[in-house]
Formats: structure tokens, C-alpha cells, sequence
């Protein structure tokens, strides 16, 4: 089970900013999400999306286990 957080537009296009998810591995997690929400899982898998596990940023894939802690942060903007 990892737990979820979504930021910024991400959690508001999901309704929720934090949840636990079952899945062994990012692949698993993002295919869990798509399941419950297709429109969010293209808004995670868009440009710009970072993934963050266990406050570190991944890019590809990772293991999860329990108490794994997953965020998705949305692209940064700024002036």
C-alpha cells in the first residue's frame, strides 16, 4: 500500500489530495488510478508531472512498499 498525495491542479481535478493505493510499483499505480479516473491518469502522464517517491524524485519506474509515500507534483511556474 503506498500512500498518495496529488498538489496544485492535480488534486483539485481529482477531488482528493491524499489517499493509499495498493500497488507493487509506479506502472501498477499509475494503472490503479487510471482505472478509478482516466481523465486524471492523462493529467499525471502529462509534460511537466513529476513524481516524487519517498521525497525524491523518480523518473521511469520504482518499487513501492508499504508506507511508501508517492507525490505527484504538477509543472512549476514562476516569474
Amino acid at each position: 500500500m503506498a500512500r498518495v498525495l496529488l498538489f496544485g491542479r492535480l488534486a483539485d481535478q481529482a477531488g482528493w489530495r491524499d489517499r493509499v493505493i495498493a500497488a507493487s510499483d509506479l506502472s501498477g499505480l499509475r494503472d490503479a488510478l487510471a482505472a478509478a479516473d482516466p481523465d486524471l491518469a492523462e493529467a499525471l502522464a502529462a509534460p511537466g508531472v513529476q513524481v516524487a517517491v519517498d521525497k525524491a524524485i523518480v523518473r521511469g519506474e520504482a518499487a513501492l512498499t508499504a508506507g511508501t509515500e508517492v507525490a505527484f507534483l504538477p509543472p512549476m511556474s514562476g516569474g
